[in-house]
């Protein structure tokens, strides 16, 4: 059946999640920096989707003062003057709540879409750049797409497609094509929205006949062809700081499903996943140097090597899904409820082999937590 999309409710959803939000922020602040925006939330391209949105509209205003006829704008000294000013411009952001929350519902609704139907949002991308100028565009705008961005990526700087739009369009359909199977699961995107408001995918994408469609979404596609003198903009591809945590209820987790569905049966056909109790007895006769008692929160404990390995080999190369997961896991009470948690969410959605060494390491941090 035909998958349809249903507008009405993203634009509720991303109504509803720019409220939060911006009902959280601005309840002890006046107005929203940069960086600000850069932490914004836990789901990092949304925070980048609101700041590509601030960088068109800096552009549009650099386009305006250099419309003048009566001005030489290509004189050295202009030119230089101009851009440092710009770039000043660029790093003294400041917006308030009502400037804040068209900018954040857009930038919710275009993360939605990159996340369920990529080709499609990367399409649209390429349609809008200037004429001419596709490959500037998407080298410009690449620092502000953090999900599937290797649809489009590989465009960059690629010789042989020349000015040709339609040629870039094809060549992301099938590149999308080729590398589908790889990239990152649909709902754990979707989850680190879910901190604010959990996302419905099932009243997002409806069959036809007004079912509830698959939990992973087929991409519609497969039936189309810090202060410097350099601008704001420019610096956003830091690593967004850890964010604030926020209660298991606001994130859509309760305190008793992991222990339910903890036995959920996974693609392979297998019941289950980690246990608890094996766990509990391997490790607590392991002997491990490193092991000095109990860590803190996760989120802040684990050691950049670590981090570096666990975003790469467990969690699909996104460092935004792995900081969700340390979160979510120093929100647990106990290491059965934490190994629940890691069950439902990650062991068969990433297709983990629960016998490697970084699975082994990662829960053996987990068990430190809560057993030592």
């Amino acid at each position: 059946m035909t998958i349809q999309i249903n507008s009405n409710y993203l634009e509720k959803y991303a109504e509803d999640y720019a409220a939060v939000v911006c009902g959280q922020f601005f309840a002890s602040k006046q107005y929203m920096t940069g960086q600000d925006i850069v932490n914004l939330t836990t789901s990092t391209q949304v925070n980048f989707f609101i700041l590509k949105s601030l960088f068109e509209l800096w552009q549009v205003e650099l386009e305006k003062l250099k419309s003048s006829p009566y001005f030489d704008y290509r004189d050295i000294a202009v030119h230089e003057a101009l851009t440092e000013f710009m770039n000043v411009l660029s790093r003294r952001i400041k917006i308030e709540k009502d400037q804040l929350r068209p900018l954040l519902e857009r930038a919710v609704v275009e993360a939605v879409q990159v996340a369920t139907d990529p080709v499609s949002f990367y399409q649209r991308e390429i349609s809008n750049a200037p004429e001419g100028k596709i490959n500037d565009f998407l080298k410009e705008n690449k620092k502000y797409y953090k999900w599937h961005v290797r649809v489009v990526d590989f465009l960059i700087d690629k010789a042989g497609f020349g000015h040709d739009e339609s040629a870039y369009l094809r060549a992301v359909a099938a590149n999308y094509q080729a590398i589908q199977d790889s990239l990152e699961s649909v709902n754990l995107l979707l989850a680190t929205l879910g901190d604010v408001k959990p996302f419905d995918l099932d009243s997002y994408l409806v069959e036809e006949n007004n079912t509830s469609a698959p939990a992973e979404y087929a991409s519609s596609a497969q039936t189309k062809e810090q202060e410097t003198k350099s601008s704001f903009f420019d610096q956003v591809e830091i690593e967004a700081s850890d964010i604030r945590q926020v209660e298991p209820e606001r994130a859509g987790i309760s305190e008793t499903e992991p222990a339910k569905i903890a036995q959920a049966t996974y693609a392979n056909g297998t019941l289950g996943g980690l246990d608890a109790s094996n766990l509990k007895a391997k490790f607590e006769t392991l002997s491990y140097k490193g092991m000095k008692g109990i860590l803190g929160e996760l989120a802040e404990s684990v050691a950049i090597n670590q981090r570096f390995m666990f975003t790469k080999e467990l969690f699909d190369g996104n460092a935004d899904l792995l900081k969700h997961a340390l979160k979510s896991i120093d929100k647990c009470n106990a290491f059965d409820e934490a190994i629940g948690l890691v069950n439902s969410r990650y062991v068969g959605e990433l297709g983990w082999k629960v016998d490697s060494e970084p699975v082994q390491e990662f829960l053996l941090l987990v068990y430190r937590k809560f057993e030592v």
